[in-house]
């Protein structure tokens, strides 16, 4: 676990980031190096494609560590009157740990970029890039409704839920700090989007 001081064991995500890649613990002073890699999340409605496209690229290259973020969900995350903190901060810290690797984490999950930019676990990464995955309604809604009935995907009051979302994305993508780019997949296979979401990872320059 980065958080723990490798000198006094202390447990602290508060550490002082110094801009030459170091670490520094509140509690001894102790300075440990870390790789500062960028940030990249994948998001959108339910629906959007995010999880096929994670299994795909997972596939196609291995310069990129592609996570689907419904892996870590738990009851104990279950906090909306917390906006969820607690989830986007275990997300944060899997990436940063992964990043350590020399290999950037991808995280694949529905979120907004306020969610992750104001998480202390922010700090350990040089930049953050959001891609959407956006279609048209008439395409999102039969892709929900043709989910397993598993997923619970074909209730209406969700069904429209995700239609709002998909739009408020649409709206709001260049409005969020940062900007999130968007990526319409309404005709789209899934190797196509896969191919376009490689472009997008590439064409960011890495810290």
């Amino acid at each position: 676990m980065f958080n723990v001081c490798p000198k006094c064991g202390i447990y602290d995500v508060k550490k002082e980031i110094e801009s030459s890649g170091y670490a520094r613990c509140p509690h001894c002073d102790h300075k440990q190096a870390f790789k500062q890699l960028p940030l990249y999340v994948i998001t959108g409605a339910s629906g959007s494609g995010k999880t096929m496209a994670c299994l795909e690229l997972s596939s196609r290259t291995s310069d990129f560590v592609f996570i689907e973020a419904d892996i870590f969900w738990g009851p104990h995350f279950d906090k909306p009157d917390e906006d969820y903190k607690g989830f986007r901060d275990h997300c944060l810290r899997v990436a940063k740990n992964i990043n350590q690797s020399g290999h950037p984490a991808v995280l694949c999950g529905t979120a907004t970029p306020d969610g992750y930019e104001d998480s202390p676990e922010r700090r350990y990464f040089a930049h953050s890039h959001y891609l959407a995955l956006v279609s048209d309604d008439r395409a999102l809604e039969k892709r929900l409704i043709e989910r397993p009935n598993w997923r619970n995907s074909s209730d209406r009051q969700f069904i429209s839920g995700m239609l709002d979302f998909n739009n408020w994305i649409k709206i709001n993508a260049n409005k969020t700090n940062p900007p999130m780019t968007l990526l319409d997949n309404t005709d789209s296979t899934i190797q196509q989007t896969a191919d376009q979401i490689i472009d997008w990872l590439r064409s960011k320059t890495w810290a």
